[in-house]
């Protein structure tokens, strides 16, 4: 169940998943722990989906709202494909068509836990990713975080 206190659990890991043809995948339990077991999935950058809980989905709608009319395409981006799902007693999510297509997802995906929202990356783009992925920037950008 989703935490509705202040402070919250990170969300973390990474989790590989199949997804059936009609586009159901079952969605980790360590993630639906913490994000609940509805939330909203809408597109991100990088080819990669997001997901939010519906409480933060709801926060992060109304910060867009404010935001000037010159930023009308982030609004109609996020808000226009956002849809809320809900997990069965299986686990598993149905990922509308038109958000599987702007991803890439086919059979093997990966959901990523990162801090306050998970991603949904086609499994060869998050490879990919990782694969490129600057280990000496990340270390420098971590040296400049005061823990």
């Amino acid at each position: 169940m989703a935490e509705t206190n202040t402070v919250r659990m990170s969300l973390k890991g990474t989790f590989y998943q199949s997804m059936d043809a009609k586009g159901r995948m079952t969605f980790p339990a360590k993630l639906r722990e913490i994000i609940g077991e509805s939330f909203t999935i809408t597109k991100g950058g990088d080819g990669c989906l997001l997901v939010y809980s519906n409480e933060d989905f709801e926060r992060l709608s109304e910060a867009v709202r404010k935001l000037s009319s010159k930023d009308r395409n982030v609004q109609r981006l996020l808000m226009g494909n956002a849809n809320e799902v809900e997990a069965d007693k299986q686990g598993r999510i149905l990922i509308p068509p038109t958000l599987r297509a702007y991803a890439g997802l086919d059979k093997e995906v990966a959901v990523v836990g990162v801090s306050n929202r998970c991603e949904i990356w086609d499994r060869q783009k998050w490879d990919s990713f990782n694969d490129s992925a600057d280990i000496g920037a990340l270390l420098d950008t971590l040296e400049g975080i005061d823990l």
